[in-house]
Protein backbone atom coordinates (compact mmCIF):
# COMPACT_ATOMS: atom_id res chain seq x y z
CA UNK A 1 0.00 0.00 0.00
CA UNK A 2 3.14 2.37 0.76
CA UNK A 3 3.59 2.23 -3.51
CA UNK A 4 0.08 3.85 -3.82
CA UNK A 5 -1.51 7.08 -3.11
CA UNK A 6 -4.30 9.09 -3.72
CA UNK A 7 -4.47 13.00 -4.65
CA UNK A 8 -6.79 15.14 -5.45
CA UNK A 9 -5.41 17.04 -8.40
CA UNK A 10 -4.77 17.75 -12.36
CA UNK A 11 -3.23 14.93 -13.88
CA UNK A 12 -1.89 16.79 -16.63
CA UNK A 13 0.70 18.36 -14.08
CA UNK A 14 2.01 15.94 -12.95
CA UNK A 15 5.70 14.71 -13.48
CA UNK A 16 5.66 11.08 -13.79
CA UNK A 17 7.26 8.80 -16.28
CA UNK A 18 3.46 7.96 -17.43
CA UNK A 19 -0.16 9.52 -16.99
CA UNK A 20 -3.24 6.97 -17.78
CA UNK A 21 -5.40 8.54 -20.78
CA UNK A 22 -9.50 7.70 -20.12
CA UNK A 23 -9.49 7.38 -23.60
CA UNK A 24 -12.35 7.00 -26.03
CA UNK A 25 -12.15 3.95 -28.80
CA UNK A 26 -10.43 6.80 -31.73
CA UNK A 27 -7.92 8.07 -29.32
CA UNK A 28 -8.56 11.34 -31.63
CA UNK A 29 -9.61 13.29 -28.13
CA UNK A 30 -12.49 13.85 -26.47
CA UNK A 31 -13.89 15.49 -23.23
CA UNK A 32 -12.79 15.41 -19.60
CA UNK A 33 -9.47 13.74 -18.63
CA UNK A 34 -9.24 13.22 -22.92
CA UNK A 35 -9.38 16.44 -23.91
CA UNK A 36 -7.39 17.94 -20.92
CA UNK A 37 -4.44 15.61 -21.95
CA UNK A 38 -4.78 16.15 -25.70
CA UNK A 39 -4.73 19.92 -24.79
CA UNK A 40 -1.76 19.77 -22.74
CA UNK A 41 0.22 17.77 -24.80
CA UNK A 42 -0.61 19.64 -27.83
CA UNK A 43 -0.87 18.64 -31.79
CA UNK A 44 1.79 15.91 -31.43
CA UNK A 45 -0.15 13.81 -29.45
CA UNK A 46 -3.16 13.89 -31.89
CA UNK A 47 -0.39 13.01 -34.78
CA UNK A 48 0.86 10.11 -33.15
CA UNK A 49 -2.45 9.22 -31.82
CA UNK A 50 -3.66 9.07 -35.72
CA UNK A 51 -1.02 6.42 -36.15
CA UNK A 52 -2.43 4.19 -33.78
CA UNK A 53 -5.80 2.78 -35.36
CA UNK A 54 -7.87 3.32 -32.35
CA UNK A 55 -7.88 1.35 -29.34
CA UNK A 56 -10.32 -1.65 -28.35
CA UNK A 57 -12.25 -1.22 -24.70
CA UNK A 58 -10.43 -2.68 -21.58
CA UNK A 59 -7.29 -2.50 -23.89
CA UNK A 60 -4.31 0.26 -23.75
CA UNK A 61 -1.52 1.60 -26.03
CA UNK A 62 1.45 4.15 -25.53
CA UNK A 63 2.27 7.38 -27.13
CA UNK A 64 5.18 10.39 -25.80
CA UNK A 65 3.87 12.82 -23.75
CA UNK A 66 4.85 15.98 -26.09
CA UNK A 67 4.10 19.29 -23.98
CA UNK A 68 3.31 17.52 -20.93
CA UNK A 69 5.69 16.96 -17.86
CA UNK A 70 5.09 12.96 -17.83
CA UNK A 71 7.10 11.36 -20.25
CA UNK A 72 4.55 9.33 -21.49
CA UNK A 73 1.14 9.32 -21.84
CA UNK A 74 -0.60 5.21 -21.73
CA UNK A 75 -4.27 5.60 -23.65
CA UNK A 76 -6.97 3.18 -22.39
CA UNK A 77 -10.78 3.06 -23.19
CA UNK A 78 -12.81 2.25 -20.33
CA UNK A 79 -16.45 0.50 -20.19
CA UNK A 80 -19.88 2.72 -20.55
CA UNK A 81 -22.04 1.64 -17.18
CA UNK A 82 -25.05 -0.06 -18.51
CA UNK A 83 -25.74 -1.71 -15.36
CA UNK A 84 -22.92 -4.30 -14.97
CA UNK A 85 -24.25 -6.61 -17.09
CA UNK A 86 -22.01 -6.38 -20.19
CA UNK A 87 -19.00 -6.91 -18.50
CA UNK A 88 -18.06 -3.60 -17.19
CA UNK A 89 -16.41 -4.78 -14.00
CA UNK A 90 -14.23 -6.88 -15.95
CA UNK A 91 -13.42 -4.68 -18.74
CA UNK A 92 -12.62 -1.59 -16.56
CA UNK A 93 -10.12 -3.71 -14.54
CA UNK A 94 -8.62 -5.02 -17.46
CA UNK A 95 -8.14 -1.49 -18.54
CA UNK A 96 -5.80 -1.12 -15.08
CA UNK A 97 -3.89 -4.10 -15.80
CA UNK A 98 -2.94 -3.75 -19.85
CA UNK A 99 -2.02 -0.35 -18.35
CA UNK A 100 -0.06 -1.66 -15.17
CA UNK A 101 1.55 -4.53 -18.04
CA UNK A 102 2.46 -1.62 -20.46
CA UNK A 103 4.43 0.55 -17.21
CA UNK A 104 6.25 -2.50 -16.11
CA UNK A 105 7.45 -3.75 -19.55
CA UNK A 106 8.71 -0.18 -20.03
CA UNK A 107 9.99 -0.15 -16.95
CA UNK A 108 8.33 3.29 -15.84
CA UNK A 109 9.04 3.84 -12.11
CA UNK A 110 5.74 6.30 -11.71
CA UNK A 111 2.20 6.12 -13.26
CA UNK A 112 -0.74 8.32 -12.57
CA UNK A 113 -4.49 7.09 -13.45
CA UNK A 114 -7.26 9.04 -13.44
CA UNK A 115 -11.02 7.87 -12.61
CA UNK A 116 -11.43 5.82 -16.36
CA UNK A 117 -15.17 5.13 -16.81
CA UNK A 118 -16.46 7.72 -14.18
CA UNK A 119 -17.45 10.65 -16.35
CA UNK A 120 -19.10 10.77 -19.19
CA UNK A 121 -19.34 6.76 -19.22
CA UNK A 122 -21.21 6.91 -16.31
CA UNK A 123 -19.40 3.95 -14.50
CA UNK A 124 -20.18 4.37 -10.71
CA UNK A 125 -17.49 5.97 -8.81
CA UNK A 126 -17.22 3.78 -5.40
CA UNK A 127 -17.38 0.47 -7.44
CA UNK A 128 -14.73 2.10 -9.98
CA UNK A 129 -12.73 2.76 -6.70
CA UNK A 130 -12.69 -0.10 -5.81
CA UNK A 131 -11.64 -2.30 -9.31
CA UNK A 132 -9.17 0.12 -9.62
CA UNK A 133 -7.58 -0.39 -6.32
CA UNK A 134 -8.23 -3.84 -6.20
CA UNK A 135 -6.26 -4.53 -9.87
CA UNK A 136 -3.25 -2.19 -8.27
CA UNK A 137 -3.04 -4.04 -5.16
CA UNK A 138 -2.81 -7.50 -6.91
CA UNK A 139 -0.72 -5.98 -9.84
CA UNK A 140 2.26 -5.07 -7.53
CA UNK A 141 2.38 -8.11 -5.55
CA UNK A 142 3.35 -9.63 -8.45
CA UNK A 143 5.58 -6.55 -10.06
CA UNK A 144 8.13 -4.28 -9.04
CA UNK A 145 7.49 -1.11 -11.45
CA UNK A 146 6.02 0.67 -11.33
CA UNK A 147 7.52 1.58 -7.99
CA UNK A 148 4.91 4.52 -7.49
CA UNK A 149 1.22 4.48 -8.37
CA UNK A 150 -1.08 8.01 -8.10
CA UNK A 151 -4.64 7.84 -8.34
CA UNK A 152 -5.74 11.26 -9.54
CA UNK A 153 -8.71 12.80 -8.67
CA UNK A 154 -10.13 16.20 -10.10
CA UNK A 155 -13.26 16.69 -8.36
CA UNK A 156 -13.65 16.19 -4.37
CA UNK A 157 -16.41 13.38 -4.76
CA UNK A 158 -14.40 11.47 -6.56
CA UNK A 159 -11.37 11.88 -4.01
CA UNK A 160 -13.25 10.73 -1.14
CA UNK A 161 -14.93 7.45 -2.81
CA UNK A 162 -11.17 6.69 -3.90
CA UNK A 163 -10.32 7.52 0.15
CA UNK A 164 -13.00 5.24 1.15
CA UNK A 165 -12.17 2.52 -1.68
CA UNK A 166 -8.68 2.00 -0.36
CA UNK A 167 -9.39 2.04 3.51
CA UNK A 168 -11.72 -1.18 2.42
CA UNK A 169 -8.76 -2.44 1.08
CA UNK A 170 -6.33 -2.55 4.49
Amino acid sequence: MERISIIKGDITRLEVDAIVNAANTTLLGGGGVDGAIHRAAGPGLLGECRKLGGCATGEAKVTKGYRLPARYVIHTVGPVWHGGERNEPQLLSSCYRTSLNIASDMKFGSLAFPAISCGVYGYPVARAAGIALSTAIDFLKDHDLPGKIIFVCFEEEVYGEYKKAMLKCN
